[in-house]
């Protein structure tokens, strides 16, 4: 019997980036090594793809319960009190990705009407890379979402 696939669209937004990143890296040791030459804008690109991920690997320990927790002291709370707990972390984490994409989202702007910056390498407005974060943090918000409602029917489970 075979099992059924499904596609998570933030593992496969970061399996692509890697590739991307992985294979523009080695593009630039082959040039490195045979030509002699360095190609500036790998550097930019990984860099900026690196963020991307990070808050898609965010996102998907969010999904899998895989983030950083009290363990040892959540599991001897009583049903109650680890629901309420699951929800403090959920609303914190929430909390932190808001200002998160404050934060980013107030540069977005600078970046466009002020600064009007562009990257060092490809000239590519710097607004574009910096969109990343609050584009790939809705993965976080509904993960967050998602891991608690888990957690809670988990709990319900374990209370039976």
């Amino acid at each position: 019997m075979m099992k059924k696939f499904k596609i998570i669209p933030e593992e496969l937004i970061s399996a692509i980036l890697l590739s991307i990143m992985a294979s523009i890296a080695f593009i630039n040791v082959i040039s490195r090594w045979f030509l002699h030459l360095s190609l500036a804008f790998t550097e930019e690109i990984t860099i900026h793809f690196f963020v991307w991920m990070t808050t898609l690997g965010i996102a998907i320990a969010f999904e899998r319960s895989a983030h950083l927790g009290m363990v040892t002291i959540y599991e001897r709370l009583p049903k109650v009190s680890r629901k309420i707990a699951s929800a403090i972390s959920a609303i914190i984490a929430i909390s932190l990705f808001l200002l998160v994409n404050y934060y980013a989202i107030r540069e977005i702007y600078m970046d466009m009407t002020i600064f009007k910056m562009e990257s060092e390498a490809l000239r590519i407005p710097q607004w574009i890379y910096t969109m990343g974060t609050p584009i790939f943090s809705l993965f976080v918000f509904k993960n967050i979402i998602k891991g608690t409602i888990k957690e809670f029917k988990q709990i319900d489970k374990e209370a039976k």
